[in-house]
């Protein structure tokens, strides 16, 4: 339908130019063709539309003052000038998005590896999920979740890195790997937040002396020295949950993240920690009680687990996005739905671009014979 257009463009210029007063010219309006044809299609059918709108002047020459007049010589050499400069533009930009496609599969290929799509069906409960990254190219960034099945039920782990973004991948490739690794090790769950305290603050303080041997290598000055390490602030908020096959229930730690939501038919109920303990990679600096919230959880019941990026999101009025309230009117959906609708609601809310990155899980209890 599109490549129509430019040919019908050259047919109507050349035929009116023709049938035109001698001294209206309308030649070099046939220029309009390619670059109309260069804003939806490839370089090849660019030249080839250029071409025949030259073809198409050359005919405007043969039926009018012939070809070797001073001004058609002159149409022709600027319309060949100017269609070698638009298929040349359209060559880079072939270019350009041939390299975007490339990033955007590498990004997609990092994405299957470091966050992998939580399965729809793990033990008794039904998991879904979604994620929504700050910057524009990206499909991953500083947000995370995870879930692993051990002897005794489904382990869990929502987390948000300090930062956004790109900037943040390392950060969240190392705690999602280390509870991968150790989820189904360790018997308790202070046991197994302890054991990724101990996993980010080593790799902190890796990522710290390595900035200082950079610093020294380089020979930079007193003042880049003093300037604090980015890997020094550097931080994961983070909920951990174990939810046992035989028993309704759901044990919680939360280290400095947003309160996880409990959606029953009666009501929504904020799951505030009690104790809640520091954000993961500040072991070092305030040694924490890792303390577990005991919360019944039937079938039936379910839980809204979210980072900050929801909550904080703000419209043009700066206000933030109301959640909770959103979550009443949707609550009976399933699981799948419900993060639909948040999800298409939150981009709403904030006009199309979030200024951080944003993930959300369901889980849902499952009846036995479900």
């Amino acid at each position: 339908m599109l490549t129509a257009l430019p040919l019908a463009l050259i047919a109507v210029i050349t035929v009116v130019d023709i049938v035109s007063p001698p001294q209206i010219h309308l030649g070099p309006l046939l220029i309009v063709a390619p670059a109309l044809t260069a804003s939806f299609a490839g370089a090849r059918a660019t030249a080839g539309v250029a071409l025949l709108a030259l073809a198409g002047l050359t005919v405007i020459g043969l039926a009018r003052d012939g070809l070797t007049t001073a001004n058609h010589e002159t149409q022709l050499g600027a319309q060949i000038v100017v269609s070698v400069l638009i298929v040349a533009l359209r060559v880079l930009r072939d270019r350009h998005e041939r390299e975007l496609a490339r990033v955007r599969s590498v990004s997609e290929a990092a994405q299957r590896v470091l966050l992998r799509p939580l399965p729809d069906r793990i033990g008794p409960l039904h998991l879904a999920s979604v994620y929504l990254a700050a910057e524009a190219e990206a499909q991953v960034g500083g947000d995370l979740y995870a879930a692993a099945r051990t002897t005794t039920g489904t382990r869990l782990l929502v987390g948000d890195v300090r930062g956004k973004g790109l900037s943040s991948l390392g950060d969240a490739a190392l705690l999602l790997g280390a509870f991968r690794a150790a989820a189904h090790l360790h018997a308790d769950l202070p046991a197994l937040a302890a054991y990724l305290d101990g996993s980010v603050c080593w790799d902190l303080a890796q990522l710290g002396e390595q900035a200082r041997r950079n610093r020294l290598t380089t020979g930079d000055g007193p003042e880049e020295e003093a300037a604090p390490d980015d890997a020094g602030e550097s931080f994961i908020t983070a909920v951990l949950l174990d939810i046992p096959d035989d028993d309704s229930v759901v044990r919680l730690i939360d280290c400095g993240h947003p309160p996880p939501l409990l959606l029953r038919p009666d009501g929504i109920t904020t799951l505030a920690a009690r104790h809640p303990a520091p954000p993961l990679g500040l072991g070092e600096l305030a040694p924490a009680r890792y303390e577990v919230e005991v919360v019944p959880f039937r079938p039936g019941d379910r839980l809204l687990i979210y980072t900050d990026g929801v909550i904080e999101a703000r419209d043009a009025r700066r206000r933030f996005y109301p959640l909770e309230e959103r979550v009443a009117a949707w609550q009976s959906d399933r699981p799948a739905v419900l993060l639909h609708r948040l999800r298409r609601d939150l981009l709403a809310h904030v006009g199309g671009h979030l200024d951080d990155d944003a993930a959300m899980v369901v889980v849902e209890r499952l009846p036995a014979d479900g």
